[in-house]
């Protein structure tokens, strides 16, 4: 049985994103992880189109998400995700720098697993990754759609409907 496990990373900052590959890699032979830079290319990924049509089979086991992305903003991706009858499974963190209750409150009513500020300091920020990472790819139990290698045939679903 493969247990590898997939994370999707859709973070336009380059700082971050290589803030959340570095914290990520002392776990790099259990994980793999896609890092997209703006909502259209998480949605694209999840979706199968355009330049991820041939990804392999299977949904990311956690989708980390920034808010604030260019062309598709981050709660439009998880509002997308959350309706969609195969994607709803995913586990949604999102990982921003917005504090404002606005944001907090609308992802949690479009049905975000958790939402986590950004840290300022380095190491609270590499520490906060694990953490999170850690809960949702080592502790939590996912469903086998949502392993790399386990995940079933989604030729058929809706996940090619929407194109």
């Amino acid at each position: 049985m493969n247990t590898l496990k997939r994370i999707l990373l859709v973070e336009d900052s380059l700082r971050d994103a290589e803030l959340i590959l570095n914290a990520l890699e002392p776990h790099r032979l259990a994980l793999e992880v896609t890092h997209v830079r703006d909502g259209a290319e998480a949605l694209d990924y999840l979706y199968r189109r355009g330049p991820f049509a041939d990804r392999p089979d299977g949904l990311p086991a956690l989708l980390l998400l920034d808010l604030k992305l260019p062309k598709v903003d981050g709660l439009e991706v998880l509002r997308q995700i959350k309706a969609d009858a195969i994607l709803k499974v995913v586990p949604v963190v999102m990982m921003t720098s917005s504090r404002q209750e606005q944001d907090l409150v609308r992802s949690y009513e479009l049905g975000v697993n958790a939402y986590v500020v950004k840290p300022m300091k380095f190491q609270d920020f590499v520490d906060a990754v694990r953490q999170v990472s850690g809960f949702w790819t080592a502790v939590n139990e996912v469903p086998e759609c949502l392993r790399v290698g386990e995940g079933a045939d989604l030729g058929s679903s809706s996940l090619d409907r929407k194109s």
